[in-house]
């Protein structure tokens, strides 16, 4: 009984070891994510500078398009984007965070540098989200 107990502890061990990919690993995985960032008439956001984790540099929006891993960060640099409104720098400029369907991608938490500074925001359920014109917001995706 000892024996086989050892040995069904040595199986269980290997079958969980093996699970684990061999760890130390920086490498992602397979799953890049592509969103589009838009207005609210769904026309792309095209030009917004942007760095993710894994990313070396910044990279443009193209047809509001950006593309990620799953559970990286990335910023993106809203300086000078004055929403349809360029004229009006009072208010708050809203961008839509959507997919190829235009669905809204919501509750994705995000900071920015000079909107409701220190305080960790969320994307609303449309995929909308408030930022200034001349600010720097990260987003955890």
């Amino acid at each position: 009984m000892k024996k086989f107990m050892s040995m069904l502890f040595a199986g269980v061990a290997a079958l969980v070891l093996s699970g684990c990919g061999g760890g130390g690993s920086d490498s992602y995985p397979d799953n890049l994510t592509t969103l589009f960032l838009v207005n609210e008439y769904n026309e792309p956001i095209n030009g917004v500078p942007y760095i993710c984790d894994s990313m070396a540099n910044y990279d443009y929006t193209v047809n509001g398009e950006f593309s990620f891993y799953p559970g990286e960060t990335c910023e993106f640099d809203f300086y000078g984007f004055n929403g349809t409104d360029p004229s009006d720098l009072l208010v708050d400029d809203i961008i839509y965070i959507v997919d190829d369907l235009y669905d809204g991608k919501g509750e994705i938490p995000y900071t920015c540098e000079y909107f409701n500074v220190g305080s960790l925001n969320y994307t609303y359920s449309d995929g909308s989200f408030k930022y200034d014109w001349n600010d720097r917001c990260v987003f955890y995706l």
